[in-house]
């Protein structure tokens, strides 16, 4: 990933932000072109502290014909985005820009075996279901065992092993505080992944923002 000193990212941040994603490309290469597929996963961590990203695929996925080899794969993990007008900020002569957020994990790619499956379907949907709290959670002994058999032979478990992690968040950092706010507050009447990267740079800037905060604070009241 090209990185730009005031975009990149520590490990830490980088990780956290694709456990709480959850969701990402895994690519791999086949030796002529590359093969990839969009697939929710889940982080866990050896005993000696690498992370791993576990996730599974339908046994018919061309991905899986490449797995358990030394190949690195890639796994890209997205956020929200926002495309950014030069007419939005202070200073004049401005270019076109795109604001993101961006992880991309890798390393090399093993199978599953069935008991390791199932730990990862329970695993993955507990993450998800998790979400949706209040909500009671959904769980695979909600299902039949006949139709839950049948379901876990047409997916295989696979794990990649992170070696290299890599992260890069382009919020405008490098701009001034009168370009920065200009542009957040543009945003904010975006899109919804407008209005996020909008608040992801208050967040980063509270500061320059307090004036705006403490005038609907008054109009409120």
């Amino acid at each position: 990933m090209y990185t730009p000193p005031f975009f990149k990212q520590d490990r830490a941040a980088s990780l956290k932000f694709a456990e709480e994603r959850g969701f990402g490309t895994m690519c791999a290469f086949d030796g002529k072109k590359p093969v990839a597929s969009p697939l929710p996963f889940y982080l866990t961590y050896a005993a000696d502290g690498t992370p791993q990203a576990a996730f599974h695929v339908a046994r018919h996925n061309p991905l899986l014909k490449l797995a358990g080899g030394d190949a690195f794969w890639l796994l890209a993990v997205n956020g929200p985005d926002a495309y950014v007008s030069p007419d939005w900020y202070v200073s004049p002569d401005q270019v076109p820009t795109w604001l993101y957020l961006s992880v991309h994990l890798s390393g090399p790619v093993r199978l599953l075996s069935d008991d390791e499956l199932s730990v990862q379907i329970d695993t993955l949907s507990d993450k998800f279901e998790h979400w949706l709290l209040p909500k009671t959670a959904w769980t695979a002994g909600k299902m039949t065992a006949g139709r839950l058999e049948a379901m876990k032979k047409a997916i295989v478990g696979l794990v990649m092993n992170v070696e290299e992690v890599e992260g890069s968040f382009k919020l405008n950092q490098h701009k001034s505080d009168a370009d920065y706010t200009a542009i957040a507050n543009a945003l904010s009447a975006g899109d919804a992944s407008a209005k996020q990267i909008s608040q992801l740079m208050r967040q980063a800037r509270p500061q320059i923002f307090e004036h705006d905060t403490n005038k609907l604070e008054r109009s409120a009241s």
